[in-house]
């Protein structure tokens, strides 16, 4: 017994060196292994983005560029609106000081509708490009899922946990769209993922 337990502390390093050089080995492979799997997931992407993602995203950007010019477009038909107001009320006679509160509030409509479309854009480049995605790796629809507070409204509500079709996006409240497409919408999708 004792001849034996010297023997192995005698092997021992030559068990640490063949064990190390496995060791070693596996890494290697498994750097190689994730390096070419990055490599292809990275192509697929470029490629995914040159195609159908690519035109959604290029869609989405075109859409909220003209959005956002419309910023200052909506702002000066509220002037234009207002100057309207002050030749009426100097018409009837009409005190100067409702007007100038309509006025003030030029800036707070404004910047209210920048962070209204803003919020939305957001939810339905998030869901458009969710879409393209989806689509691409075979999936037919999702879950539809809420913020589930009590902002949430009423028909989105109604809507948690109902299965989606890509194909078909449901009319709420007089719009269609999918989840996180709708005005100021928290919502989003799960996407059912399909089997292999």
């Amino acid at each position: 017994m004792a001849r034996l337990e010297r023997y192995a502390d005698l092997i021992e390093p030559w068990a640490e060196s063949v064990s190390r050089r496995l060791i070693d080995t596996l890494e290697i492979a498994d750097d190689a292994m994730w390096r070419d799997r990055s490599q292809r997931i990275s192509a697929g992407m470029r490629e995914l983005m040159a195609g159908s993602q690519g035109q959604v995203t290029r869609s989405i950007i075109s859409e909220q560029v003209k959005l956002f010019k419309s910023l200052p477009l909506q702002a000066a038909d509220r002037v234009y609106d207002i100057q309207n107001q002050a030749i009426e009320a100097v018409v009837s006679g009409k005190r100067s000081s409702a007007l100038m509160q309509e006025i003030m509030r030029t800036g707070e409509v404004t910047e209210a509708r920048a962070r209204t479309i803003a919020r939305t854009e957001v939810g339905r480049a998030s869901t458009a490009i969710t879409q393209a995605r989806s689509t691409a790796i075979g999936s037919r629809g999702y879950i539809w899922r809420t913020a589930e507070d009590s902002d949430v409204r009423h028909s989105h509500r109604l809507m948690e946990g109902q299965y989606v079709d890509w194909s078909k996006p449901p009319t709420l409240d007089g719009m269609t769209g999918h989840a996180g497409q709708f005005p100021n919408c928290r919502c989003y999708c799960e996407v059912v993922i399909p089997e292999e």
